[in-house]
């Protein structure tokens, strides 16, 4: 079958942090013999079998868009030519979707799924945490709406707890069918190091108030000599980064497979940001490392509270949770049981494209 996949974010190389987890998934999807992929997405590495569709005009647009932190941060910090960017965005994907016969369109984030409009194509709309942001737009479930209603459409959420609103939203006229990502098995491969001297907890995360949310405030005092955070992630809102955290910028997989993942104690996420299912925890999980998260839905959808990570839902909680889970014996109890779990319920990227593979089979079979 013939997939048209789209998506606005895509690295550009192995260093780049952007858009890993599309980039993952392609590579899964172009295993599979029964899938002909073509992507439209920002230029980077494809699999040999996998056919780039955007012109030599979107690519330079793309490429710019990427400069810029993508759609989701041009619509932040650049309120005035948020608009033109918009219009700019949804023409391209228009005329991608029309000059391009295929089976299945895969479109990832909802905004890009309303230049279908006019066409029948089945869609599969991969739905994530940040797209309940544009959800709350006035009118923008209606809009969806009459653009699902024109074809078989499947939401894949990648996470089970979206279900409930997007049954609420759109199950009249969607299928939703939850989809969780993969996890490289290079994760499930990282050999631990035993902690010799300072503890070392890390946190990686794009820079803005509502990804950092309360680590600032509630990690005041509890790092220092003998316990260092290191931070990681591009700055993207101007944010005071403390003295006492250990602010590395931008990292990439490697960094982290190699460096830094075998020797820290655990990963502390305290978001407050719409998160769909962090990969970045999926992956600190698979390789063992026990995870500090704040109590959000999304967290707790992976995080099971003193079985395989923590949830700090205060200071005090956030303190007793690094206290705890710097004993050797939690640690490693915890570390265990966090790459049991992930193993078992989220499995590689070849498991996910399997679950993409049978949702296209699907959509395919409604058609018949």
């Amino acid at each position: 079958m013939k997939v048209l996949m789209v998506s606005t974010s895509y690295p550009e190389d192995a260093k780049d942090w952007r858009g890993r987890f599309i980039s993952d998934l392609v590579a899964a999807l172009a295993r599979k013999k029964e899938v002909g992929l073509e992507l439209w997405a920002p230029p980077g590495d494809l699999p040999d079998n996998v056919m780039a569709t955007t012109t030599p005009n979107d690519i330079r647009w793309l490429s710019r868009l990427s400069q810029l932190g993508g759609i989701a941060n041009v619509l932040k910090n650049r309120p005035m030519s948020s608009p033109f960017v918009v219009i700019q965005l949804l023409a391209r994907l228009a005329r991608s979707y029309r000059s391009l016969p295929v089976d299945v369109c895969h479109v990832n984030w909802l905004q890009n799924a309303l230049p279908l409009w006019g066409t029948s194509t089945p869609a599969l709309i991969s739905v994530l945490g940040s797209d309940f942001g544009l959800l709350r737009l006035p009118g923008m479930a209606s809009l969806l709406r009459a653009v699902f209603s024109q074809r078989r459409v499947i939401l894949a959420p990648n996470a089970e707890w979206m279900r409930p609103e997007l049954e609420h939203l759109f199950g009249d006229v969607a299928e939703i069918y939850p989809i969780v990502f993969g996890v490289d098995d290079a994760w499930f491969s990282v050999k631990r190091q035993t902690v010799d001297g300072a503890q070392n907890w890390l946190a990686v995360s794009r820079l803005t108030k509502k990804k950092i949310g309360n680590l600032f405030d509630w990690g005041e005092g509890l790092f220092g000599e003998d316990r260092h955070l290191h931070l990681f992630g591009p700055m993207q809102e101007r944010i005071a980064v403390p003295q006492w955290v250990q602010y590395h910028a931008a990292t990439n997989p490697a960094q982290l497979l190699q460096t830094w993942f075998p020797k820290a104690s655990g990963l502390i996420t305290l978001s407050r940001h719409d998160e769909g299912r962090p990969q970045v925890m999926l992956e600190a999980m698979a390789a063992g490392l026990p995870v500090i998260a704040s109590d959000l839905p999304a967290h707790r959808d992976i995080v099971q509270h003193m079985k395989n990570g923590w949830l700090a839902a205060s200071p005090a909680s956030l303190k007793q949770g690094i206290d705890w889970l710097e004993d050797e014996g939690h640690n490693r109890e915890m570390g265990i049981s966090a790459r049991e779990y992930t193993k078992a319920s989220i499995g590689s990227w070849d498991d996910c494209a399997d679950r993409y593979v049978a949702a296209y089979h699907k959509l395919l079979k409604s058609e018949l």
